[in-house]
């Protein structure tokens, strides 16, 4: 399956930051290719963490350096934006 392939070399060769905002763009496409989504579903830092394989307060720092930038905006739920994209 292509999709482990990626996980895989995802978890392996990329750095937290890279692997939180690859987490970040997939749950925000979650559901179908034509009409994705760009609001990620409520998770916490911790669920993000374990998924991204590193800790809370990295999460933490990334998601503040990723709003930051204007890459994702929290206020009324997370939102992702395209350019999130140049961080993958």
């Amino acid at each position: 399956n292509i999709r482990i392939e990626e996980d895989l070399v995802n978890q392996l060769f990329n750095s937290g930051e890279k692997r939180l905002a690859r987490t970040l763009w997939l749950l925000a496409r979650y559901g179908t290719q034509d009409e994705p989504q760009k609001a990620v579903p409520k998770i916490s830092q911790e669920t993000l963490a374990e998924m991204v394989g590193t800790t809370r307060s990295r999460v933490n720092f990334f998601m503040n350096k990723f709003k930051r930038l204007g890459f994702i905006d929290y206020n009324d739920g997370l939102k992702v934006h395209n350019s999130l994209l140049t961080v993958v």
